[in-house]
């Protein structure tokens, strides 16, 4: 898995000298110290404190996170840079780092208060705590409004009951908390959402893994529920009725990431398919001297390409303070997509080889799945992209 030179990455403009030096910093990290152990925790289906801890001992599980609070403080793009490098190697460990750091530290610290993010962000600044973000249900994912959840106002506290599901980083040791959307309003047909902290050790909130997942088994996947959850008034996020505000929010950003990790995974897959076509002997030569091989090859280089382009661009457009959601939007369906194409055609060259256990191609083929799922689907990505152009003069 050693590729010290990113050869076949396009830095492009977006990038300075001190984001390539980043690059190569997790590239070494991921090859070195998470490898090798994806293919253990894959198969054991077990969460590797011990990995993400050594990933939060390098500051990376606060990245964007406030220097007065223990975090990185670096840009965004270094974010960007962070999940696709750890995508190269394994979805887990990026899925685990993407949603705690856009759904958890950098969530609170956009959208929470001064004393909520001097009571929290601390914690999840040291590297040894995760946030969890709950907002899917079994009725309510693409479309959040249709979330059951409820948050009432009972002897000044709110008081949540409902369930959750499909949650990231909220069934491990290493959980300090969840944010909540729940309904704390109906009039007629119309429900006002918010948003709520809700610490892990609060009364009546329970979490039970998700097990028997086709990808990313090494991530803590769980369902929720929330039975009498009594949390103090300060605990909600912004004002009642924020919460399409909040998710929203935090979804655009969480896009980006879920394009990075497509991003990464294309160009991991790339890399095994092409080490494996110039080692594989057919008919007295190297089996990507055949115009068959070659030609997949430059095709999947060719999507990789224009996907981290356009990609970085989306990323530029937030740094710089420009409208990016939709941007975002595409970024995230053309890479989901890319990731999905390219890790297709990897198995295709490795052959046999691509559909057993000990190659991180067939790995990366199970994790690409939910990349056209999770943060919108590809479905409902078309829907917005769509209907922007509609408005447009």
């Amino acid at each position: 898995m050693k590729n010290k030179e990113p050869r076949f990455i396009t830095q492009g403009p977006w990038l300075s000298d001190q984001h390539i030096d980043f690059r190569m910093k997790v590239r070494s990290f991921a090859e070195e110290v998470i490898y090798t152990a994806a293919f253990e925790y894959d198969r054991e289906e077990r969460f590797p404190q011990e990995i993400v801890e050594a990933i939060g001992k390098q500051g990376w599980l606060a990245i964007n996170g406030p220097k007065e609070f223990g975090g990185s403080d670096a840009d965004f793009m270094s974010f960007v840079l962070l999940v696709e490098e750890l995508a190269r190697v394994d979805g887990s460990m990026a899925g685990t780092v993407a949603a705690h750091n856009s759904l958890g530290v950098n969530l609170l610290n956009s959208f929470g208060t001064e004393a909520q993010k001097k009571q929290f962000l601390p914690g999840l600044c040291t590297g040894k705590q995760l946030w969890a973000f709950g907002l899917t249900e079994e009725n309510a994912g693409s479309d959040s409004r249709g979330t059951e959840t409820t948050a009432e106002l009972v002897d000044n506290h709110w008081v949540l009951n409902g369930s959750k599901l499909f949650i990231s980083n909220a069934s491990n040791p290493m959980t300090a908390g969840v944010t909540i959307q729940a309904i704390t309003k109906v009039e007629g047909n119309k429900k006002e959402l918010s948003a709520f902290i809700v610490p892990f050790d609060t009364p009546g909130l329970t979490a039970t893994r998700m097990r028997n997942k086709l990808m990313w088994r090494g991530a803590d996947t769980a369902m929720l529920e929330l039975k009498g959850v009594k949390v103090p008034l300060e605990n909600i996020i912004g004002e009642p009725g924020d919460g399409p505000r909040i998710t929203l929010g935090a979804l655009d950003n969480g896009r980006l990431t879920i394009a990075a990790m497509g991003l990464g995974l294309a160009q991991g897959a790339f890399e095994a398919a092409r080490s494996y076509a110039l080692k594989r002997k057919q008919f007295g030569k190297a089996i990507g001297e055949f115009q068959a091989i070659s030609f997949k090859l430059a095709d999947m280089l060719m999507r990789i390409n224009h996907a981290r382009a356009h990609l970085y661009q989306s990323v530029w457009l937030k740094e710089n303070n420009l409208p990016f959601a939709n941007e975002a939007a595409m970024s995230k369906l053309y890479c989901s997509e890319v990731a999905k194409e390219v890790a297709d055609e990897a198995v295709q060259i490795l052959g046999g080889r691509g559909l057993l256990k000990d190659s991180p191609v067939e790995r990366f083929f199970r994790d690409q799945r939910i990349l056209q799922i999770g943060e919108g689907t590809s479905e409902v990505l078309r829907l917005v992209i769509s209907r922007k152009i509609l408005k447009e003069e």
